[in-house]
């Protein structure tokens, strides 16, 4: 049995680690306004969830870890979530479990708390890996060479692919559908500037004056 004033530090810590995973890092990154709602409710409902079965005993415990795996096999099918985006979902159902379980300590709670908002920051850091990217192509040709393939991969998304799978093939329509993963070129949004350029860049200029557009001549004295 919890005392209220566990359940509030409890609680405390479980709306700071949710708000610092959805405010801090989701957020910024991915600026969903759709997802905050739903990952908020879900944890705090969560959270309540675990505390008040806690209440009932040993099989409360029990059947908050069943409303858990219950609730990690649900799939949203009114909107498309990307893979990051599910690993916010369940980072914010295991928060909500961590906190909201009465025989953990504060200090355990806190400490995994923390443990997870590290993982999720660093793994999902714009840097990390951020010239690796991903598309789906739909091509207007139907390739038996893999060479050829390569080629007109690299030539449409402007990098060389790493690996592709062909996840559809039309001879009808002739067209095939590949699944790409990419690197973008080094330098990636401008272009590289090279030695010459540099080197006329730093090289002092003389401004000269076109003869279309002669120099004023000053005043004589006998001007007027």
């Amino acid at each position: 049995m919890e005392t209220l004033g566990q359940l509030a530090a409890h609680l405390v810590l479980d709306l700071a680690a949710v708000s610092v995973l959805t405010f801090a890092i989701y957020y910024p990154r991915h600026r969903r306004r759709d997802l905050v709602p739903a990952y908020l409710a879900l944890n705090v409902a969560l959270f309540a969830v675990v505390s008040a079965l806690a209440q009932v005993g040993e099989g409360g415990t029990a059947l908050g870890f069943g409303l858990f795996g219950v609730l990690s096999i649900i799939r949203l099918r009114s909107d498309s979530i990307q893979h990051e985006e599910v690993a916010y979902y369940f980072t914010t159902l295991v928060l909500g479990l961590l906190c909201g379980l009465p025989h953990l300590g504060f200090a355990i709670a806190a400490t995994l708390a923390a443990l997870l908002l590290l993982v999720m920051y660093g793994a999902d850091h714009p840097r990390l890996m951020a010239r690796t990217c991903r598309t789906v192509v739909t091509l207007d040709a139907v390739h038996t060479d893999q060479r050829a393939l390569c080629d007109d991969l690299a030539r449409r998304l402007g990098g060389e692919p790493c690996t592709w799978t062909v996840k559809e093939i039309d001879f009808v329509r002739d067209l095939m559908v590949v699944d790409v993963r990419f690197r973008l070129p080094e330098p990636f949004g401008r272009p590289a500037r090279t030695t010459s350029q540099r080197t006329d860049r730093n090289r002092p200029r003389t401004i000269t004056r076109s003869p279309a557009h002669p120099q004023p001549r000053p005043l004589s004295e006998e001007t007027v």
